[in-house]
């Protein structure tokens, strides 16, 4: 075939992949309900080279999972990019130009009116390749297909850390509040780096092994504020020494990096090596969640629980995600129900069940349920005072009830113990408003605005601290990892 005709046969199929992916987007926009206005889902971006400098004139490919249609598009002169029109769905981006290697995005899950802003990040190809002026057209193609059917970790990781940015300019999934939510547990996941379990005793005991001190040395690295050589020596220590610590400590550096597919394929593949470790799997939790995972991340903690009941943390890690995803996770409020049962006076117990049962309650007005509701908040706040959050989920209950008198009791005894609550200000707020008292609505509507900005500043600048790692992805298959 001659290459007038293969670029031919290309463009054929180019335009046919865009058409079945846009109209497949028509048709189901067109089976909504017609007095129904629904925003169209927006994915944009920019594409660099390692150094951080844009590329312009690369090919962007973005593939729907569902029916595989792909469509194309050219980065500008600045490297950005966008698709949109889009309707909701699994999508898989891909960017490539002559002379570097392919670049692959993470699945995307998005729902009606999301936009998401991604980063893809390009290597030049090692000696003569460099120069090449053809860059194998199906090979987005065949890279989509692979990564959208599975992020599986093989023997060898399909990734590798090429250099870190500010995060905070990076989207986010889902609501700030589910964002905030998984930055929680990544900063948590970390944490239970010091959670070492008993064999480790043995291993201190004993002269450090060289992975052992690859994995010092990247806890050191991390303390002093070098995360890129922190992932390098957690890395080798894994490559030394497959065992759980250094496993977990690989695992949770990524996720604490915002590098959250690579976070997933670790502690996934360190699950199967270590499937008795409850950190390992409540780390896989806390990686799928910020991946927006919602449902397989519950399943993952809820296994934590039952390989540790005695142990608080996957119960703690399964509340915070039952509190901020949209809807009821499987195994959440049977788990949380245990966790009570448990540990009858632990303050965090009693509130998550709470929520777990106001969430399945949620517009009913089960009075039993909304009773029992309200006994678990009142444990809650009587084993510890300064439970805030509990006090405003008492005056949800309450004002859910119609009795705004005890709401606004309760939003004011969460301001008390936290006057920097935004929430507890602006449930506050309405309540006034409800019980005509439109002043003092007025008052807290103010304080909640500086509350809210207060809080939005000091996010901020917890995700300015915590640099993210740019991450290029490889098809292990036919390329060998960047030098």
């Amino acid at each position: 075939m001659s290459h007038l005709s293969r670029n031919a046969a290309r463009l054929l199929r180019s335009c046919a992949a865009a058409l079945l992916l846009l109209s497949s987007s028509a048709v189901a926009f067109a089976q909504s309900s017609s007095g129904e206005s629904r925003a169209a889902v927006t994915i944009s971006g920019v594409v660099r080279d390692i150094s951080g400098a844009v590329v312009g004139d690369a090919t962007v490919v973005l593939e729907e999972k569902a029916n595989a249609a792909s469509v194309e598009a050219k980065s500008g002169a600045d490297g950005t990019f966008s698709f949109s029109g889009l309707y909701p769905g699994t999508f898989v981006i891909c960017a490539e130009k002559a002379g570097f290697r392919e670049a692959v995005s993470d699945p995307l899950e998005l729902s009606l009116g999301q936009k998401r802003q991604i980063e893809l990040v390009l290597t030049l190809r090692p000696g003569n390749l460099a120069a090449t002026n053809e860059t194998p057209v199906s090979f987005c193609a065949t890279k989509l297909r692979a990564n959208s059917a599975s992020m599986q970790f093989d023997d060898k990781p399909s990734f590798t850390v090429a250099g870190i940015t500010d995060w905070t300019n990076v989207g986010g999934h889902g609501s700030d509040t589910k964002l905030r939510a998984s930055e929680s547990l990544a900063k948590e996941t970390a944490a239970l780096k010091s959670s070492a379990p008993a064999e480790t005793a043995a291993t201190a005991a004993a002269s450090l092994t060289t992975a052992d001190a690859h994995r010092l040395a990247g806890d050191r690295a991390e303390r002093s504020g070098d995360p890129l050589a922190a992932e390098r020596e957690y890395r080798e220590a894994v490559n030394l020494d497959p065992s759980e610590p250094n496993y977990f400590a690989w695992g949770a550096e990524l996720l604490l990096h915002r590098a959250i597919g690579a976070a997933s394929q670790v502690f996934s593949k360190g699950a199967d090596a270590h499937p008795k470790s409850a950190r390992m799997l409540a780390g896989l939790g806390a990686a799928l969640y910020a991946s927006g995972n919602y449902a397989e991340a519950a399943q993952h903690v809820c296994a934590a629980s039952d390989l540790q009941p005695g142990d608080s943390t996957p119960y703690l890690f399964l509340g915070k995600m039952e509190k901020a995803a949209p809807d009821p996770l499987p195994c959440a409020e049977r788990k949380l129900a245990q966790f009570v049962h448990e540990q009858p006076k632990n303050a965090l117990a009693n509130y998550y069940y709470a929520v777990a049962l106001g969430k399945r309650a949620r517009g009913s007005e089960d009075s039993a349920n909304l009773q029992q509701t309200e006994g678990l908040l009142q444990k809650a706040v009587a084993a510890d005072p300064k439970l805030d959050e509990a006090y405003v989920q008492l005056g949800v209950v309450y004002a859910a009830q119609g009795n705004f008198r005890q709401a606004i009791a309760a939003y004011k005894k969460a301001i008390a113990a936290n006057p920097q609550s935004a929430e507890a200000h602006y449930r506050l707020a309405q309540a006034y408003k409800r019980a005509g008292e439109d002043q003092k609505a007025e008052q807290e509507v103010q304080l909640y605005k500086q509350a809210d900005k207060a809080e939005t500043n000091a996010v901020e600048q917890q995700r300015r601290e915590i640099r993210q790692f740019l991450i290029i992805l490889w098809d292990q298959q036919k390329l060998p990892p960047p030098a």
